[in-house]
């Protein structure tokens, strides 16, 4: 049965006081004059911390209104730290903060995912979840004319597990037969979604979510995503206990993640372009 897997979680043990701390960390960045925020623009993806705008990916015409930062979050050592901001004051400490406790929180529910799939526990451990940890934090104004913009592309995550902290104002919305449905904030709640590795090792089991973001014209809106990556060289493919060549065979031919990587910039995050390079075409 294939499974289109977004889903809120409360009681997940990862305190409002950190996730509050680190959002009101990251509203004060974003509120900074301009030309202290100007040496961390840049659009070299491979700098552990940037601020950019827009969207790397070319949909057509369509225009995106956001400012983001994108940097590597775990695992937090006095190296990575030194990446990050040192204003405001408060960033760095509950940055490393949110990220230990979101990290924990990923864990247990991939362990949680493996148990009841009949995987065994300890079957996302290692290189499927490995890779270095990285944060988006998407901030999105006040937009004069909704109409014309997206906050997001829609696209579906291209790892393995999105943690996300949406805040108090709504935005988010996720597919659902055809239809774009808005993902209504629940306090205290944080969001997880399956990436594509999650729907290929499940052999479509647990399926990509496909999202995007919408503006609105009077409340700024912030969001925190937490990506849990698998490493780079990590071999992937449908899991064996997920496939039976007489009722449910392989849908997906087996890779490696920066491939994997290659393959989603190529297709500019397109949810069927890029899975069409990696099915095995004999459903």
């Amino acid at each position: 049965m294939l499974i289109r897997s977004s889903m809120q979680v409360v009681n997940h043990g990862v305190g409002e006081d950190v996730v509050r701390g680190f959002r009101d960390a990251a509203a004060e960045f974003f509120a900074m004059p301009a030309e202290k925020k100007l040496p961390y623009c840049s659009s070299d993806q491979s700098k552990p911390f940037r601020l950019a705008t827009s969207t790397t990916y070319d949909r057509g015409e369509t225009q995106y209104w956001l400012d983001y930062l994108k940097l590597q979050c775990h695992p937090v050592s006095d190296e990575l730290v030194q990446d990050w901001p040192a204003e405001p004051t408060s960033f760095r400490p509950r940055l490393a903060e949110f990220s230990e406790a979101v990290h924990e929180l990923a864990q247990t529910l991939l362990r949680l995912i493996a148990e009841g799939l009949g995987l065994g526990t300890g079957f996302f451990a290692g290189d499927l979840s490995g890779g270095e940890t990285q944060m988006n934090v998407n901030y999105y104004p006040p937009c004069p004319d909704p109409s014309l913009t997206l906050g997001l592309l829609p696209h579906c995550d291209r790892h393995l597990l999105t943690v996300l902290s949406q805040g108090d104002v709504a935005g988010l919305q996720a597919r659902h037969i055809g239809r774009w449905l808005l993902v209504r904030p629940i306090p205290g709640a944080l969001v997880i979604n399956f990436g594509h590795q999650m729907e290929i090792i499940t052999n479509g089991a647990l399926a990509s979510v496909e999202h995007r973001a919408v503006t609105n014209s009077d409340r700024t809106r912030m969001s925190v995503a937490t990506l849990i990556m698998p490493k780079m060289e990590c071999r992937i493919g449908p899991a064996p206990e997920m496939v039976d060549e007489a009722t449910n065979p392989s849908k997906f031919r087996e890779f490696v993640f920066s491939e994997f990587m290659e393959a989603y910039y190529t297709a500019s995050a397109s949810r069927e372009d890029v899975l069409e390079s990696f099915r095995t075409h004999e459903n």
